[in-house]
């Protein structure tokens, strides 16, 4: 049995989620972290660290790249990732422009490396477990995806809120899931937009928006994201989701997995099923979605969530930003 050797892995972007990678990246017994671009990262202190992700790719030090960058700055590093033969794992979204989302998209076939959007949700067990129920519910019908944050993310969380819309940033994963749960693709969004709290805060960004998204075969899908939930609110995203069809329903409510946390200062339910840690080891979702990024990058197996698939996430978003610009239906191209 040959044995592969580990994946050495750079990190492109050493924020929230930079750490986050890290974290489960060093943990893993078949990757090491090599490299990280412009500073270092607790979780890998020994790799070395360059002043961008153009220098760091030209290094030769690594087999992957992990980008954690702002959402709109994704693009560049993917293309010239691929054009480098380096193996690709991106944060969602996997572009904010379609025109980034092509270019990307043809870099990586034309270079044949690996590449994946981390559309963690998938790996999230009652999702998964949804998509194998799918057949029991028949045709999908109507769907609805909630995912609201509290004000604390585009306020104090990440300081490019003004970069990105509520939509980027939390219906991405929910326009992949249910996309993936219908087995369908989106062909028209009609969107609105609602602005006027964080701008009031300097903010310029939407405090709320809801797409109405209609698929090939007929079914229909409203997303709805928010980021201006009070900071009193129990969880830092509140996620919901159903979809029903000609012989059923499914319905996930993430709270409802959740423990519950009650001291003298506040009442919560703790996140667990996308990030925790269990007896010192990263588990969940997230980990798990990683990881089979890891598996695919050793031995070329195409990875669960393709290029095209999280390429489409994009074009649905732009269209319904266009929506909610013009106030007119948009056809998802």
């Amino acid at each position: 049995m040959t044995h592969l050797p580990k994946l050495r892995v750079g990190i492109v972007g050493a924020g929230i989620m930079g750490r986050g990678h890290a974290e489960v990246l060093a943990a893993h017994p078949d990757a090491e972290i090599t490299a990280v671009a412009r500073r270092a990262l607790d979780a890998a202190p020994q790799a070395a660290v360059y002043p961008g992700y153009r220098e760091l790719l030209d290094s030769g030090t690594v087999d992957a790249v992990s980008i954690t960058t702002p959402d709109h700055l994704h693009a560049d590093v993917m293309v010239a990732a691929a054009e480098a033969g380096v193996h690709i794992l991106v944060e969602k979204p996997f572009t904010t422009t379609v025109e980034d989302a092509d270019r990307s998209v043809a870099a990586i076939r034309q270079a044949g490396v690996t590449a994946m959007c981390l559309f963690n949700h998938r790996w999230v067990p009652a999702y998964a477990q949804a998509k194998q129920q799918m057949e029991l519910v028949g045709e999908p019908v109507v769907g609805y995806a909630r995912k609201d944050d509290t004000i604390y993310v585009p306020t104090e969380m990440i300081g490019w809120a003004d970069q990105t819309t509520c939509a980027w940033f939390l219906s991405s994963h929910d326009i992949d899931l249910v996309t993936w749960l219908y087995d369908d693709h989106v062909v028209e969004v009609y969107a609105t937009a609602r602005h006027g709290k964080l701008r009031g805060m300097g903010i310029d960004t939407p405090d709320a928006m809801q797409i109405q998204a209609r698929f090939s075969r007929g079914a229909v899908a409203t997303f709805e994201s928010a980021w201006i939930y009070p900071n009193t609110f129990p969880t830092m995203v509140d996620s919901y989701i159903t979809v029903a069809g000609e012989s059923g329903v499914i319905q996930l409510d993430r709270q409802k997995e959740n423990i519950q946390l009650a001291t003298e200062k506040s009442y919560s339910y703790p996140r667990n099923m996308l990030q925790r840690v269990v007896h010192g080891i990263p588990a969940g979702a997230y980990r798990d979605a990683i990881h089979h990024f890891v598996d695919c990058a050793r031995t070329g197996a195409e990875p669960l969530v393709s290029v095209e698939s999280s390429r489409h996430v994009t074009a649905v978003l732009a269209a319904a930003h266009e929506s909610a610009r013009t106030g007119r239906p948009v056809p998802c191209l």
